[in-house]
């Protein structure tokens, strides 16, 4: 009889001791079963939800349904807006119409504005017609400017192609040049080249260097020649260097490698180091610090 009554303790002791746990699971089961209807989702289970939560869940929804009307979602239902509500969308949609004709949008319903609205979404049409025109884009229409703006263009047009003569970039027609500016252009197009050519690019026409442009191209390729030969680039070209410049890269490389091996960092090619070098670096290594 004792031993029942204290199997039966023990068992109990067990379940209370599992309560808070299942207690806990199932608040979090409900917790999340209220933001899966909160949400709309197919998960949510309305039998679970009191009757404050289905008041919550109602809320949720309805300003679900509001903002789906904002966006012109296709869930949108406007039976369930208030009149308030019908308003303000009615409003918006409105203003939104607006918009996109000022914008020259697809969406836009020219027959829904005003007589004063249609106005500005004209003239806003114009303006940019004009500006497409000024910037060579493909919609432009010149059948609706004024002689005026005509000129406009057309001297828009005009400095747009200098600009593209001289950038070498978007299409040049030289046959619109004033004499000075084919003049100008020549002398900048010569400038660029030069520049490539001191620069190592693909762009470089020696043929079109001057005698002095020409030398001073040479030394440049031969200080970058240097430079690549130093630091180890595949560029480099050996045999441009002079004696004088191929006995001190021997000499910096001997000092590069000597460093790699002592420092035991970067590479290091012990055959190439002297005898003295070599009696340092093995001491280096048998330092117990």
């Amino acid at each position: 009889m004792k031993f029942s009554l204290f199997k039966r303790f023990v068992i109990q002791a067990v379940c209370f001791s599992f309560w808070p746990i299942l207690v806990f699971a199932q608040s979090s089961d409900l917790t999340q079963n209220l933001a899966d209807c909160k949400n709309g989702w197919e998960s949510c289970d309305r039998s679970k939800l009191s009757e404050s939560e289905l008041a919550d869940v109602a809320f949720a929804e309805h300003r679900r349904d509001v903002s789906n009307c904002r966006n012109s979602f296709q869930s949108c239902d406007r039976s369930k807006l208030t009149p308030q509500e019908t308003i303000a969308l009615a409003l918006a949609d409105h203003q939104q119409n607006v918009a996109d004709c000022n914008n020259g949008m697809t969406s836009c319903d020219h027959s829904r504005l005003s007589h004063s609205e249609a106005g500005e979404s004209s003239l806003a049409q114009h303006r940019r017609n004009l500006q497409n025109c000024k910037d060579g884009f493909g919609d432009c229409d010149r059948s609706k400017l004024t002689q005026t703006e005509l000129g406009t263009v057309e001297l828009s047009s005009r400095e747009r192609n200098v600009s593209n003569c001289k950038d070498g970039a978007g299409v040049c027609d030289r046959s619109k040049l004033t004499p000075s500016q084919a003049t100008e252009i020549l002398a900048a197009e010569h400038q660029h080249n030069v520049w490539n050519c001191e620069n190592g690019w693909n762009q470089c026409d020696h043929s079109k260097l001057t005698v002095a442009e020409a030398v001073q191209v040479a030394a440049s390729e031969h200080r970058h020649n240097i430079s690549a030969c130093m630091a180890g680039d595949e560029t480099c070209d050996y045999s441009k260097l002079t004696a004088t410049e191929t006995t001190a890269l021997a000499a910096a490389e001997r000092k590069r490698n000597y460093t790699a091996c002592l420092s035991d960092s970067g590479y290091c090619d012990p055959s190439r180091l002297s005898a003295d070098e070599t009696l340092l670096v093995q001491r280096k290594g048998e330092d117990p610090k």
